[in-house]
């Protein structure tokens, strides 16, 4: 729903592709959205080749690479269209990502993933020297959180390009292991003297799914991209691979004494932004909580008197309610607090969320 908000002003179209999903997403489409070309392949043939398909039917002059599990702003893709056409020798636009925590997601900048760079990651150097150019390629530093700049590798959560350009690339490799696929699309756009930006002056809540868990199959399938893109643009790095054994045994050793990371307990309260006295009888009953409507005053929740901000608190934005503007600000604004925060869609009978950068989302259904 917020993408097609996000284009209500705009010449657009919307080309959904689904994988063979498992689930009842492609049901689900049909009956929400019957107007939006949705195209059902018999198999899960990946990220790039779904993306390669859907571009084939696109007529837009420009085209972005969106991932399913976000939520953009209502203008997010007109500040994009006017900064974009307002560059020359235009590579590819990324924006300012963040998690379901309303923490900046780093991944929304980075550097060429040369084989030290990737050490730097591997290995968390970046974290250890946070003011090291030197040491902090990998998530291309030299540019800030909220600055606009060029930058050379952008995240397929969110590409804007021409069309044109994209044809010009012949898409991304179908060959490409998980993680390398935009990585190798960032840098042919560079092989061809374009110019690729970060831009911050809009905000993308990007869910993250299976990739978000950091195991020792993140960090396999890691070292097959850099392989991967190494072999395919650079010579295959006997340093990187031998390093990357190392990696993985010392993540697997960190990860052994660490142990998983606890859960956040359940909330005792629920706060809902909303003007829907219904929804909030709905939600209570859901969830079987205290569940209490509230407005939000410049930006920040107002708590009742009988909740304590002590107590594990819940937050719900209606955005029947709110603004997709409004929501994404909200979430920005009170990262790291103790409240979590989830977001019910546009006529929906479900909330949305993640209670933590290393959670995977979720959604919970209040209603038949």
């Amino acid at each position: 729903m917020s993408v097609q908000k996000a284009i209500k002003n705009l010449d657009a179209e919307i080309i959904v592709i689904d994988n063979n999903s498992s689930d009842e997403s492609c049901a689900m489409m049909k009956q929400r959205f019957p107007n939006i070309k949705l195209f059902e392949n018999n198999e899960n043939s990946g990220f790039p080749k779904g993306n390669n398909i859907a571009v084939k039917e696109a007529k837009g002059e420009y085209i972005c690479i969106l991932n399913p599990d976000t939520v953009v702003a209502e203008d997010t893709f007109e500040k994009i269209l006017a900064f974009a056409k307002s560059q020359t020798d235009l590579g590819i636009v990324g924006c300012k990502l963040i998690d379901g925590t309303g923490n900046f997601l780093p991944e929304s900048k980075r550097g060429i993933p040369t084989p030290w760079v990737a050490f730097t990651k591997i290995f968390g150097l970046y974290k250890l020297f946070p003011n090291s150019t030197f040491f902090n390629k990998y998530y291309a530093q030299h540019i800030a959180e909220n600055q606009t700049g060029k930058v050379e590798i952008l995240v397929g959560a969110f590409m804007v390009l021409k069309r044109e350009l994209y044809n010009q690339l012949k898409g991304f490799d179908e060959n490409c292991f998980m993680y390398a696929d935009d990585i190798d699309l960032s840098y042919r756009a560079l092989l061809l003297q374009k110019n690729n930006y970060y831009f911050h002056e809009t905000t993308v809540i990007h869910y993250k799914g299976e990739s978000t868990v950091k195991d020792e199959a993140y960090m396999k399938r890691f070292q097959e991209a850099m392989n991967f893109f190494y072999k395919k643009h650079f010579k295959v790095s006997l340093f990187f691979s031998f390093v990357m054994k190392i990696g993985i045994i010392f993540f697997s050793f960190v990860k052994m004494f660490q142990g998983k990371v606890k859960p956040k307990p359940s909330p005792e309260n629920y706060l809902l932004v909303s003007d829907n006295e219904n929804l909030r009888e709905d939600l209570e009953k859901k969830l079987q909580k205290n569940t209490e409507r509230t407005n939000l005053e410049n930006g920040k929740i107002v708590f009742s008197q009988s909740i304590s901000k002590k107590e594990i608190v819940e937050v719900i934005l209606d955005t029947n309610h709110l603004s997709f503007t409004e929501a994404i600000s909200f979430f920005e604004a009170n990262k790291n607090k103790s409240f979590t925060i989830k977001l019910l869609p546009i006529q929906s009978n479900f909330i949305i969320g993640s209670n933590s950068s290393n959670d995977r989302g979720e959604v919970i259904r209040i209603s038949e």
